[in-house]
């Protein structure tokens, strides 16, 4: 039972991460061809923002491992 718990939860992280990252790049892209001007720093704030995110999904989807 428990098994199955823990795969559910990691199959919810993983799609979280993929919700939350997609919109995070719409964003950046949407604010990019509003300003091109400031493509460099947008990118910049893109990218950190998606490691952060990817860093908590990996964090949840061991914990859901474990749990196990």
């Amino acid at each position: 039972m428990t098994g199955s718990l823990a795969a559910i939860g990691a199959g919810l992280t993983a799609i979280g991460a993929g919700l939350g990252i997609g919109k995070l790049a719409a964003s950046a892209m949407e604010g990019i061809a509003r300003q091109p001007e400031f493509a460099a720093k947008i990118q910049v704030n893109m990218l950190i923002a998606a490691a952060l995110i990817e860093g908590i999904a990996l964090f949840c989807a061991v914990i859901c491992i474990i749990s196990k």
